[in-house]
């Protein structure tokens, strides 16, 4: 670092990174010119490394060593080694685009790839041609260098770290039971073989950990075990507990917070769900949400390794080795598979109008900046590629740019604190474990204007107990997710006793409009919606919204249903007609539709209100048949549904069949000539019945005219004479033909012929039976051999017809 170059640096989880690197910067002088920023993907992973590199400095937390994430900091005028999240380092980049005062920089777990890790590797790099003095160190566990160094053309130094053998104990066959139930077996197994030590149990997320945490305490008190959750909606002091020495044996039930940050003392065995929560972002609610897979190759030997780092461990996994086997090697990075709105707004931020142009360390998709770009239009951040007034305010605030949204509109309607507070519920999540909370909640038929007042009624109740953990769990509340959400509040500007203005709620509604107006639905039938932008949904049966017509689907997500996969409305908010007229008149318009309503075969002329491509209004009446407009719809409609009438597909047949034979008369293709014909028949039409009986002939000449109807029967004749009968012309297929009984040929000795008689007819002579003895276009051939040949078997069988010995005169 002294000789000016970045590096990057691999080591093994558990190696020192976090903690070994910051500080020999520190203790080797190289941050006289500035601080060592060290940036962390998650808010836990920031606090315990900073505490723990204090602590082994023997000083406070806050003088040299310090941390800030969002809403909390722990910092001073003589700090040199700040922990940060990576939210943290974008939001300095915003306000000090040289980011005066960092010589270093330190992108800690750079192999989880978040979205916020590759933006920020991007603008540093970007930075350094301004500030070539700027060192950049990139840290990584399990992760391809190569690119990475070649991007930032560094030194690279790999680390083996020292790594206790583990033994691996992999389910012998798929399991269904639920999650707790396995987890509680693996622990009891665990310490009735003696296990000495802490155990490190990996979960998906905070609502498994309390199914653990309920499902696992007779076990833990059988054995003496202390049961602590590690995850990030814990306060501080909780997490600290959970990473804290301990002499008494502990289960830490963690999220995937546990498989990068400090290494936990003491931990001897690991039991892995080889699950865990990825971020994914949501097509109707517009915000980064969770979903729970099956996690990398590469996350759960990170997770195994855990129980080897202070000495020889275990490492329990609920999976079985074929399934790991099936797994991913790698995670896919969060750049090319979740949404973009708010680093782009970031970018806007700092004065970048063409976030493409960039020189990404890996290039985001497209669609994605391009679907981010249009969210943020609508949001009225950006007007023309450039940020707003409006868009600064928003991108000031530490949320996604819907939920910044709604405080602004909150906030110039006169209800900043709650529209604060639905902010914050709506980024926490779902507060209760059960329905039917506050005054507004009675009972389950009773109807909300918005679901949000299920969250909102269940946060007042746990305010009233001034946020006790016995009260939440009392009433159903999960309490960390309540202090998370009250210190989000609090961090944005809320606190206690709010005084609501008159129409509050509905002001609240129509700022909620403001931060999704693309996710407006109407009601139709049953329960189902129609989306803005097309297709449809259903609004959850535990939704409280209910008769109302238009709504916001503020939460939904795609469920499996049987065969396919249907989108569900979780969290609904009731919107008026009016609304959408007053915070976007332009995108209301009046509509005028000729639809074909294939219930009744008819053309109907629809009037409407829509907001942009929903209809908020119709009404219906029977089409004009007149009206060209009504011809045409009935033409599409009848060339949809398959309309055929056998006179039209043969006029037609020799149409294309004169087209092959004669193409300087220019005549349309088959299907263009379909849809010319139909909508002349359709003149005078509404209904597909009259459509059935109209004069095809006379719809073909009025297209083609007069002359290649003249044409059209002359070289490809609806029908042509034998000797004592007319027979049919087929077309169909490549060579016309016709088909007639043998007896109808007698005296002939050749067949017709057309297209101005350079073609013969492929001739059909058929049997009495009226099956074809010969398929032929050389009638004299057939008479002189093949007809010799049939004619006694052909006499003896049908003695009454005529078969003369010499059937040409």
């Amino acid at each position: 670092m002294r000789s000016g170059r970045n590096l990057v640096l691999e080591a093994d989880p558990g190696a020192g990174k976090t903690t070994r690197v910051p500080r020999a910067l520190l203790d080797a002088g190289c941050l006289e010119a500035g601080e060592c920023w060290v940036l962390e993907p998650r808010r836990l992973a920031a606090r315990l490394a900073a505490l723990r590199v204090a602590e082994e400095l023997g000083e406070d937390l806050g003088r040299r060593i310090g941390y800030a994430v969002r809403f909390e900091q722990r910092v001073s005028r003589e700090t040199r080694v700040r922990f940060v999240t990576e939210g943290l380092l974008l939001r300095r980049l915003q306000e000090d685009p040289w980011l005066q005062g960092i010589a270093v920089v330190i992108l800690d777990e750079f192999h989880e790839r978040h979205v916020q890790t590759d933006l920020a590797l991007t603008l540093l790099r970007r930075l350094q041609g301004r500030r070539p003095e700027l060192r950049l160190l990139v840290m990584s566990a399990t992760l391809d260098a190569e690119p990475v160094v070649t991007y930032l053309d560094a030194v690279r130094i790999h680390s083996e770290g020292r790594l206790h053998p583990v033994e691996i104990r992999s389910a012998t066959r798929f399991d269904d039971r639920p999650l707790a139930q396995r987890v509680n077996d693996a622990l009891a197994q665990l310490y009735q073989q003696g296990l000495q030590g802490h155990t490190l149990v990996f979960l998906p997320g905070a609502l498994e950990i309390r199914q653990c945490l309920a499902g696992c305490s007779e076990t833990a008190a059988r054995h003496g075990l202390k049961l602590l959750p590690l995850h990030g909606s814990l306060s501080f002091a909780a997490q600290k507990q959970a990473v804290a020495f301990s002499a008494e044996p502990k289960v830490i039930l963690s999220t995937n917070v546990a498989e990068s940050s400090v290494t936990l003392e003491g931990v001897s065995a690991v039991i892995d769900s080889g699950l865990g929560r990825e971020a994914l972002h949501s097509a109707w609610s517009g915000l980064s949400g969770l979903r729970t897979l099956r996690i990398s190759q590469a996350r759960c030997l990170q997770r195994t390794g855990r129980a080897g780092r202070m000495a020889p461990g275990t490492c329990i996994r609920l999976y079985s080795e074929a399934e790991f086997r099936a797994r991913p090697a790698h995670d896919a990075p969060e750049i090319l598979r979740t949404d973009l709105a708010e680093p782009l707004l970031n970018l806007h931020g700092m004065g970048i109008e063409e976030p493409a142009t960039l020189p990404w360390f890996e290039d985001p998709p497209a669609p994605a900046l391009e679907a981010a770009e249009r969210l943020l239009g609508r949001l009225g951040a950006l007007v023309d590629g450039r940020i707003t007034p409006l868009g600064r305010r928003m991108a000031a605030l530490p949320l996604h740019p819907r939920l910044a949204r709604l405080v602004t509109a909150g906030e110039d309607s006169g209800i900043p604190a709650l529209a604060r507070l639905a902010a914050a519920l709506l980024e926490t999540g779902d507060l209760a474990a059960r329905v039917g909370l506050g005054r507004r909640a009675e009972g389950p038929g009773h109807a909300l204007e918005s679901d949000l007042w299920v969250r909102l009624d269940a946060y007042r109740e746990a305010e009233r107990a001034d946020f006790a953990a016995a009260a939440c769990r009392a009433a159903g509340l999960d309490a960390a997710l309540l202090q998370q959400a009250q210190r989000t509040f609090k961090a944005l500007g809320g606190g206690c006793g709010m005084v609501e203005p008159a129409a509050a709620e509905t002001r609240l509604l129509m700022a909620l409009l403001a931060a999704y107006p693309d996710r407006v639905a109407k009601a139709g039938g049953a329960g189902t919606f129609a989306l803005l932008g097309g297709g449809g949904a259903k609004l959850d049966a535990q939704s409280r919204v209910r008769n109302t017509e238009l709504i916001l689907a503020l939460e939904a997500d795609e469920v499996v249903k049987g065969t396919g996969r249907q989108v569900l409305i979780r969290m609904a908010s009731r919107i008026e007609p009016e609304w959408l007229l007053e915070a976007f008149p332009d995108a209301i318009r009046d509509t005028e539709a000729w639809v074909f309503n294939a219930s009744t075969g008819r053309v109907e002329r629809r009037s409407g209100l829509c907001y942009e491509d929903l209809c908020l209004d119709e009404s219906r009446r029977g089409a004009d048949p007149m009206d060209p407009r009504t011809s045409a719809c009935l033409a599409q409609a009848a060339l949809a549904a398959g309309f055929t009438q056998e006179l039209l597909t043969r006029l037609l047949e020799r149409a294309e069949f004169l087209a092959r034979q004669r193409p300087d008369l220019g005549l349309p293709a088959r299907q263009d000539l379909l849809m010319t014909v139909l909508e002349k028949a359709c003149a005078g039409c509404s209904t597909l019945k009259a459509l059935a009986t109209q004069d095809w002939g006379w719809a073909l000449r009025e297209t083609l005219g007069s002359e290649p109807m003249r044409l059209l029967d002359a070289w490809a004749p609806e029908t042509v004479q034998l000797l004592k009968r007319r027979v049919k012309v087929n077309y169909s297929g490549a060579t016309p033909w016709i088909e007639a009984r043998l007896q109808d040929f007698l005296g002939l000795n050749e067949g017709p012929r057309i297209a101005g008689g350079a073609l013969p007819l492929v001739l059909h002579l058929l049997a009495p039976n009226h099956r074809a003895v010969q398929v032929t276009t050389d009638l004299a051939g057939f008479w002189q051999r093949t007809y010799q040949e049939l004619r006694p078997q052909l006499s003896r069988r049908y003695p009454k017809h005529l078969w003369p010995e010499v059937p040409v005169p």
